[in-house]
């Protein structure tokens, strides 16, 4: 058989794995099978000594003979390296006398990895307060009649409104210094003929509606007409009135815009020890009449870019590049882990290597793809894709410091999640004793099962999402756009809004009424007393079965098996032979 066995006695076939299958068995409560001492008390080495004694007689079979073989120098020399390369850093500490270097380096890591982003989380929400609170001012200022309760249905409904709202907006950007309490100043040569603001209609080029004839004749091609307004240097001076001429084609006018921009600087950021920015606000004013029904929404728009002020003068302030070296520490930091990190899949592929060749040529055998995976640590893989979002985010970081760019949310989102693969990358740690690795076994166990189970369960999920948004979509605010059901329905099987989303319902069509009370207490029923129930028993089922594990016989592949037979202890001595690879600088930061 190639591949992955369970060793049998020679003599009954029966499964024979004396102690060394009880530490197996117990392994299982890990991540990785453990070989050396765990404690200082050495405990585990005499468990490790009994471990080898019980395997004397169980060797592996070579390609000629059924009976077992004992191993020369070169299969101990594998075996030594296997055993070390499962070691925990306190083990490889007693085998070699190598620091754990990149445990320490980690724990460095994930303390500077979240001071930075506790820094960039405190000025990220200074600007995006800024920019709400600026648009939140927009708003008031240049909507007539605005109220924040009615944002979303903010509309006007006849000719004369439509006109009010346009005039009104302008007329508060041309007094805007005369009215507001903040500090604004206008951009001028962005609107059309070089003008500060620019007032557009779009309309179809032809457009003729007949509802009495039930006729209609449209060209659906777009015509834009656009007048520029400044305003005056000297406010004294009369205002111009030529934009009030301006006429609008109801009949087939698609929206009206509004567009113009406004200089800002936002000086809070003096609290956080920074140069304050300055911002420049693209501000649109939108008037929608696509749907021709008879509404004309209107919404504002604002979108903020940050640069650097000209000449910033803080009183009693210098130049501070605390945080410039701070950041450019927490990238070095990252680099280094990146490298090291790197090196130890690097080992771990050529040991691969190495044990394959070996029961190939050796044993005239084949590795199951499990133990040639179970020799590439994705611990290492999930802490360099860690590092190279730290050091990306670290990269623009600098860069919005130093007012060269403004991507705050790209910045962000690099941090945040190479913050969060950091920390879940300690559990690595915490896998090496077991009573702590419960959860980590646990969802390995129930994975498989949990991905096939979550596959058959995502076709029937979205099935119910296609048909709510077809059939609701036209009657419920909850199921407009496909985002907006899938939120709904996640939210009904974790039990929230479900009297909302029933009672919200619009009774104008009965049939609809009807099928939306079948297909919700059928959704529901469904997912939350069934597939809920089948999942939380997956994880259970998975939790049952690691826990009695010790009282069912175990399978043990060709590795940990290969590697059993090895009875050296760390604090033997052997280890320190081990060839290392001819690397680097870095030789002395073992795995």
């Amino acid at each position: 058989n190639h591949g992955c066995f369970t060793i049998k006695d020679a003599a009954t076939g029966k499964l024979s794995v004396g102690k060394a299958g009880r530490e197996e068995r117990e392994g299982l409560c890990s991540s990785v099978t453990h070989y050396g001492s765990t404690d200082s008390s050495g405990e585990y080495d005499h468990q490790s000594n009994s471990h080898g004694n019980n395997h004397n007689n169980h060797r592996f079979p070579t390609a000629t003979a059924g009976h077992w073989v004992g191993a020369d120098q070169e299969e101990e020399a594998i075996r030594r390296k296997l055993k070390y390369y499962f070691m925990s850093p306190c083990d490889k500490y007693h085998a070699k006398g190598r620091k754990p270097y990149k445990l320490i380096l980690q724990l460095l890591k994930i303390i500077i990895v979240t001071a930075q982003l506790v820094l960039f989380g405190l000025s990220n929400q200074v600007v995006v307060t800024f920019k709400e609170e600026n648009t939140m001012t927009f708003k008031h200022l240049f909507l007539k009649d605005y109220d924040e309760s009615s944002d979303g249905s903010f509309a006007v409904y006849t000719q004369n409104d439509v006109y009010d709202h346009i005039f009104y907006a302008v007329d508060q950007y041309l007094a805007l210094p005369e009215t507001t309490v903040g500090r604004y100043a206008y951009v001028y040569d962005v609107g059309v003929n070089g003008s500060a603001l620019s007032l557009c209609q779009q309309y179809y080029k032809k457009g003729r509606i007949d509802p009495a004839n039930d006729t209609f004749s449209i060209d659906p091609h777009i015509i834009t007409d656009c007048i520029g307004v400044n305003p005056l240097s000297v406010p004294p001076a009369p205002l111009t009135s030529s934009y009030k001429n301006f006429t609008l084609k109801f009949h087939k006018l698609i929206n009206v815009t509004i567009q113009f921009q406004l200089k800002a600087i936002n000086i809070q950021t003096i609290i956080n020890n920074e140069i304050p920015d300055c911002y420049t606000f693209s501000i649109t004013i939108v008037l929608d009449n696509k749907a021709h029904s008879g509404m004309v929404k209107i919404r504002l728009e604002n979108q903020a870019s940050i640069k650097e002020c000209k000449d910033p003068s803080v009183s009693g302030h210098a130049e501070n590049y605390t945080r410039l070296a701070f950041d450019v520490a927490v990238a070095l930091v990252c680099m280094l882990s990146l490298l090291l990190c790197g090196r130890s899949i690097l080992r771990g592929i050529i040991l691969q290597q190495e044990f394959v060749q070996f029961f190939r040529e050796t044993l005239d055998r084949k590795v199951c793809w499990a133990d040639r995976l179970e020799l590439i640590n994705g611990w290492f893989i999930l802490l360099i894709i860690s590092d190279i979002l730290t050091i990306t985010g670290s990269v623009i970081k600098i860069g919005i410091e130093s007012k060269n760019m403004s991507s705050y949310d790209l910045c962000g989102i690099l941090l945040g999640t190479s913050t969060l693969l950091v920390w879940v990358g300690v559990i690595r740690y915490l896998t090496f004793f077991q009573k702590y690795n419960i959860l980590i076994v646990t969802l390995q166990a129930a994975f498989p099962n949990v991905i096939r189970f979550c596959c058959c369960v995502a076709v029937i999920y979205l099935g119910y999402c296609f048909c709510g948004w077809i059939v609701l979509g036209p009657y419920h605010v909850k199921f407009r756009s496909l985002s907006m059901v899938s939120e709904c329905l996640f939210s009904l099987i974790n039990g929230d809004d479900m009297f909302v989303t029933f009672s919200e319902m619009q009774e104008s069509s009965t049939l609809v009424w009807l099928f939306s009370q079948v297909y919700l207490y059928t959704f529901i029923s469904l997912f939350i007393y069934m597939v809920l129930s089948l999942f939380i028993a997956l994880i259970t089922g998975a939790y049952e079965t690691i826990k009695h594990q010790t009282q069912e016989p175990i399978h043990i592949t060709d590795l940990h098996a290969f590697i059993a037979e090895c009875t050296d202890t760390p604090n033997s001595g052997k280890f320190r032979g081990l060839e290392t690879s001819p690397c680097s600088f870095f030789c002395c930061c073992d795995r």
